[in-house]
């Protein structure tokens, strides 16, 4: 039996606009409603969630188009022949570093969620292990088929955020989200800042355009994608604010699960809505972490072509489980995601304005090259 094939490795831009909230949409977006509760007063969250995602929609944009600039070409290649082939090793292995990381983490989180609300007498290594075996089977075939998982399961989440919305209105009171613009400055920077580490892992495009066929499309459908994502952050979170009020959702650990658990559906045909609600979001965190790693097998590859793309998988495999079991607690884990986020914005931040000034001092003749 032999294992299917396609005919290549090239994506289209659509898939490049479906990648972006795939990658982004993960453990954040159920936790972030709790944290902006914390940093704003009432409903004023939506407005650093705006901030941020405007901050993220041009950081998407400028990735795509510098790396647009050079069609066909790895992040490895046109970046040393910006910054040097020595600087380009070393942020390939900054960013094989960051993908190593959040798969970690993915994997450490829906593990410790999946144990606090499906599997309680499972141990933590076993849900752990389990769901990392199936993160490396994805990523062990075609590249190209994680983009065309991509676009089976993201219409499936986002329909199934709506539906949990919708059944929701029911349940909203007016009066938890008024008054509005109570907040002072400080509480909206911060707000800004927390938000804002729920888009990480906008760097991947720093590598997959080079897989685009009409790399010129793919800095707007980068930026339509992360729009989505703005979009549905400022849904979810005025529901949860709507629903439970800005105190309460500031001491729910998980606010967006806890809807979906209150929440009824007419008819009383589906009693364990929250039951549907875990199976979605163990497929988003399942794409997060299956193109953050490959993002990194990827970068490696780039780094050394003769290694087989599989050996390279069997080394990060035991690398990431070993990290896995690095936090201990539902407040390490939390540490450790933040740590991530100011990570990767970092690095993609620092990256993106590096390549810029080189571009612009040496000019588009290395990009036409």
């Amino acid at each position: 039996m032999s294992t299917f094939k396609y005919g290549d490795e090239k994506i289209r831009t659509r898939d490049i606009m479906i990648a972006v909230p795939s990658m982004t949409i993960a453990i954040g977006i159920l936790v972030f409603p709790r944290t902006l509760a914390e940093k704003t007063t009432s409903s004023d969250g939506w407005v650093s969630i705006m901030l941020s995602g405007l901050i993220a929609i041009m950081l998407a944009w400028s990735i795509a188009k510098i790396a647009a600039n050079f069609p066909g070409q790895s992040f490895l290649s046109y970046a040393s022949s910006l910054v040097s082939k020595p600087v380009a090793v070393i942020l390939t292995f900054l960013f094989v570093i960051q993908g190593i990381i959040l798969t970690a983490f993915e994997v450490r989180a829906i593990t410790n969620i999946a144990h606090q609300y499906l599997f309680e007498r499972t141990p933590n290594e076993i849900v752990a292990l389990t769901f990392l075996l199936v993160v490396v089977y994805a990523i062990s075939g075609s590249r190209a088929g994680i983009f065309r998982l991509n676009a089976m399961f993201l219409p499936i989440i986002f329909l199934t955020s709506i539906i949990l919305i919708f059944f929701s209105i029911g349940y909203m009171e007016v009066e938890n989200v008024l008054p509005v613009f109570k907040t002072d400055m400080q509480g909206y920077l911060q707000g800004t800042m927390e938000s804002t580490l729920s888009y990480t892992g906008v760097g991947i495009l720093f590598f997959y355009i080079s897989l685009v066929r009409e790399p010129k499309k793919a800095p707007a459908m980068a930026a339509f994608g992360m729009s989505w994502v703005v979009i549905m952050y400022i849904f979810i979170y005025l529901t949860c604010i709507a629903v439970f009020g800005n105190e309460t959702t500031a001491n729910i650990r998980f606010p967006f699960i806890e809807l979906s658990k209150s929440i009824e559906v007419p008819g009383g045909f589906l009693e364990r809505l929250e039951s549907v609600f875990f199976v979605i979001w163990i497929i988003v965190i399942f794409t997060t972490a299956a193109m953050a790693f490959d993002v990194s097998v990827l970068a490696l590859n780039s780094i050394f072509p003769n290694i087989g793309k599989l050996k390279i998988i069997f080394v990060l495999s035991p690398i990431i489980y070993l990290i896995v079991g690095i936090p201990q607690d539902f407040v390490e884990i939390g540490i450790f995601g933040e740590y991530i986020g100011y990570y990767g914005w970092g690095l993609s931040g620092m990256v993106v304005i590096l390549l810029w000034i080189m571009y612009k001092v040496k000019g588009a003749k290395k990009g036409e090259k």
